[in-house]
């Protein structure tokens, strides 16, 4: 969260900065530091910014480098992503912190197995918070080798924006810069998609009837647009 966004988000809603120390529990003095990098703002501070500010869960921080855990729970995945308003998670009751999207997104890249509810619901993050910090989360999936994955959920995210709904290029271009920023750093060795291939048939028969995205991203998998229900 930068000093800067800070001082946007506050004039955005005409709050002088004694009316927002007074909503964030802070003496003015010490807002004017943070809002001029004087003062850091920890993860704390984040988290209380967001509530008053209303901002999207994709201000909170990152930590950088990022090491994503591996063999998280589908259960635990469920509840982070619902806490991020996903509508095929509705009927949970997620007490789960809400975390930034873009690094739940990477964790879940990074598991080998991942159940497929969890898996439909990749593309819905990209779509619904397409404002993520592109460059953190490129850079973070280079680090972690995940960036063919990321590529192949970033194509099914392009191709459900292109569904017969209210448009919005903002979204749109945020998706096609992502896919042409992890393209330069395309991996040519093949992978799985956050599934594990245990025998040489499934393999075989994964390489002949994925799709063409997949193939492009040196994939096995048959996962396609047309699977996921809850997107926009």
């Amino acid at each position: 969260m930068q000093p800067k966004t800070l001082r946007v988000c506050r004039k955005q809603r005409e709050w002088t900065e004694a009316h927002a120390a007074q909503r964030l529990g802070m003496s003015q003095s010490y807002l004017a530091m943070l809002e001029s990098g004087q003062r850091k703002v920890t993860p704390a501070l984040a988290r209380k910014f967001k509530a008053v500010y209303g901002l999207s869960p994709t201000a909170l921080p990152t930590p950088d480098p990022f090491n994503p855990r591996v063999d998280v729970s589908g259960e635990e995945f469920a509840s982070m992503v619902s806490a991020l308003g996903y509508p095929g998670f509705a009927y949970m009751k997620s007490r789960t912190r809400q975390r930034n999207p873009s690094e739940v997104l990477l964790e879940a890249l990074k598991q080998d197995d991942l159940e497929p509810r969890v898996v439909e619901a990749l593309p819905w993050l990209l779509l619904h918070y397409w404002d993520m910090d592109r460059v953190w989360l490129v850079r973070q999936a280079k680090l972690n080798d995940l960036q063919n994955r990321l590529g192949f959920v970033s194509s099914l995210a392009k191709q459900v924006s292109k569904r017969p709904t209210p448009t919005n290029a903002g979204r749109d271009r945020a998706l096609e810069d992502l896919g042409n920023t992890l393209e330069e750093s395309r991996l040519v060795r093949e992978d799985t998609f956050v599934k594990r291939v245990n025998t040489d048939v499934e393999r075989e028969w994964l390489r002949k009837n994925r799709s063409e995205e997949a193939k492009h991203w040196n994939l096995l998998t048959n996962w396609r647009p047309e699977h996921l229900r809850y997107v926009l």
